[in-house]
């Protein structure tokens, strides 16, 4: 699809309100929060990411931070351009376009990655960037927060995203479920929470939710964790 093409065709506006953002209202977005595009561990969600014409732009200046900061040693421009890629999220509803995103943001990663470690540039990175943008790129339903199947029906799963968390150049996983990330909306909404969680029996309240034993805060509560690993050493 053509950067600057923003409707696919009028019976997918028609069905699904599709509409791509063109390049330039993108990079004037992007610029409202200039500081955290330019973070490289800064994470970034897009609740309906189409092709990704966002994503791709936020990529791109990261990627663009890695280049000036670690151009110089192809080991540390691999690790922290795969970082980058792990900050990137996404949610939508179509899976042509899931796919679509997917493969533009891998292929912007790897040109970026093959230019600058040249003969350093490997397979298994590769393989790791594409484990990344399988786990962070889903087909799903924003509003209501659950996995859909290939015509874009909502299934009883819930979007679960895997959170990247580095600890030098180890990775610590965590999958938590989307609804319950997004409960956290403001102080009022997190006391609300705290008091369901402790006296109803609502799963999301419970099951989802723990007292940060520090802080005394509710905070969420994953459903699956991996132990520290090498980030060289990440698979399925």
């Amino acid at each position: 699809m053509s950067e600057e093409l923003q409707v696919k065709s009028k019976q997918r506006v028609a069905d699904h309100g599709e509409v791509f953002t063109a390049e330039r209202e993108v990079k004037a977005m992007c610029d409202l929060v200039l500081n955290e595009t330019e973070r490289i561990d800064s994470r970034f969600l897009e609740p309906a990411c189409g092709e990704g014409n966002f994503l791709c732009e936020i990529l791109a200046r990261k990627l663009e931070v890695v280049r000036r900061r670690y151009g110089k040693s192809a080991p540390d421009f691999e690790f922290y351009s795969l970082m980058a890629l792990t900050s990137i999220y996404g949610v939508e509803l179509l899976a042509d376009n899931v796919a679509a995103c997917q493969e533009r943001l891998f292929d912007q990663w790897n040109t970026v990655y093959n230019a600058a470690c040249r003969g350093d540039a490997n397979e298994h990175a590769r393989e790791i960037a594409r484990l990344v943008l399988r786990k962070n790129i889903l087909c799903g339903n924003a509003l209501s927060l659950k996995r859909v199947d290939d015509c874009g029906q909502d299934l009883e799963e819930p979007i679960i995203f895997t959170e990247w968390g580095f600890i030098g150049t180890d990775v610590k996983r965590r999958e938590f479920r989307l609804d319950v990330l997004l409960t956290l909306e403001g102080e009022e909404g997190l006391r609300e929470n705290q008091t369901l969680s402790l006296f109803d029996d609502d799963p999301l309240c419970g099951d989802y939710w723990e007292i940060d034993p520090k802080t005394g805060v509710l905070i969420p509560k994953p459903i699956r964790e991996f132990p520290p690993i090498y980030f060289k050493d990440i698979r399925e």
